[in-house]
């Protein structure tokens, strides 16, 4: 009917094929990271870095600063 519903259309296809082809990659490097950071918990002690910290606070689901060694000892058994 209309060129712009041709490329909505067409966006919507490219763009449900792009997140498919990213979301591949993107499942592999939550893996990678995921590894990288509990290596780095096991090799250190509180206070961490902020991006592990960070990662910390999602994992446990309490605020950085409520976070204490027991709490990462429970997370590492």
């Amino acid at each position: 009917m209309g060129a712009r519903r041709i490329r909505r259309e067409q966006r919507r296809e490219d763009m449900a094929e792009s997140r498919h082809r990213n979301g591949i990659q993107k499942n592999k490097e939550r893996v990678r990271r995921e590894a990288r950071l509990l290596d780095a918990v096991r090799k250190g002690k509180l206070p961490y870095t902020p991006p592990v910290m960070s990662w910390l606070s999602v994992r446990l689901n309490k605020p950085g600063r409520l976070i204490t060694q027991e709490d990462v000892a429970t997370l590492l058994r």
